[in-house]
């Protein structure tokens, strides 16, 4: 049954300038939304020159709760990877709308499927804004608007999951696991108990990319991303629970335990990779 909200949006934005296509992303189009998820909305342009931005806030101007707080980025304006859009209320729901320059897009894609990737700093990702996070996007999304069938194009080299892209994403992520940890126990010393913290998260959210790659799986946000690769073929046992009781531990003061339990869950993930490689 179409959600009526998206066909509103659909219908103003179509027809504006410089957008190519339209395509709904995160938990609605992956069918594991709550009743109050927002909605992620992609907007994929031939650039950031075609695009008439004036065009497109007069549209969404015709959409939102409230047409007077509008504001919509530049394109860029949220950094090169997030690259920009709006944070909207339509019918009370919560909309974000996302720019993505499509050529850019794709070809990140083809980067992706040759096994290169980048990691850029990014605000709102605070590990770090992975490339292959837009192959995801494209991999994921449902597409609403697509008549020159651009987006269809470019989900179609999303699957399989490419076995390079799996290669690289662990290459570059599992030594920082324990390298994390090993400088989150060199801030105990020193009592530097922030930094144990955000030792700590890096390698969970490391852990986080191995476990989604191994099993071919796009992660697209570290959001629930430890609670999603529990539920996973190949994962580690009792997941959730232990990265509970490892925050738990820090938030005690009990540094010791939480890295013992990090170590424990680096060495059950070595493990498990040596056993993937073997049965595969």
């Amino acid at each position: 049954m179409p959600d009526p909200l998206l066909t509103r949006i659909v219908g103003e934005l179509a027809d504006v300038p410089g957008l190519r296509a339209i395509a709904l992303g995160g938990s609605r189009a992956r069918g594991t939304a709550q009743a109050g998820s927002d909605y992620d909305v992609g907007l994929y342009i031939a650039s950031r020159h075609d695009l008439d931005t004036a065009a497109l806030r007069e549209a969404v101007r015709r959409l939102v709760d409230a047409p007077q707080t509008v504001e919509l980025t530049a394109v860029g304006g949220w950094g090169q990877w997030v690259v920009g859009g709006g944070w909207l209320r339509i019918d009370g729901h919560k909309v974000d709308l996302l720019y993505r320059e499509i050529d850019a897009v794709g070809g990140v894609i083809d980067d992706c499927r040759k096994g290169r990737i980048e990691m850029h700093y990014q605000p709102g990702h605070p590990h770090g804004f992975v490339s292959a996070i837009w192959m995801g996007e494209v991999a994921l999304c449902r597409p609403l608007h697509d008549p020159a069938q651009l987006l269809a194009g470019l989900k179609s080299r999303c699957t399989p999951y490419p076995r390079r892209l799996r290669d690289a994403i662990i290459a570059r992520f599992q030594w920082e696991i324990a390298f994390s940890i090993d400088n989150a126990e060199l801030a105990v010393g020193r009592g530097d108990h922030t930094h144990v913290a955000g030792c700590a998260y890096r390698a969970l959210a490391c852990l986080a990319q191995v476990l989604f790659a191994v099993n071919g799986r796009y992660l697209i946000n570290e959001k629930g991303a430890l609670k999603e690769a529990a539920t996973f073929g190949l994962a580690l046992g009792g997941l959730a629970a232990r990265v509970e009781l490892i925050w738990q531990s820090i938030g005690n003061g009990e540094f010791g335990a939480a890295l013992r339990s990090l170590r424990e869950v680096e060495a059950e993930l070595k493990q498990a990779l040596v056993h993937a490689a073997t049965a595969g």
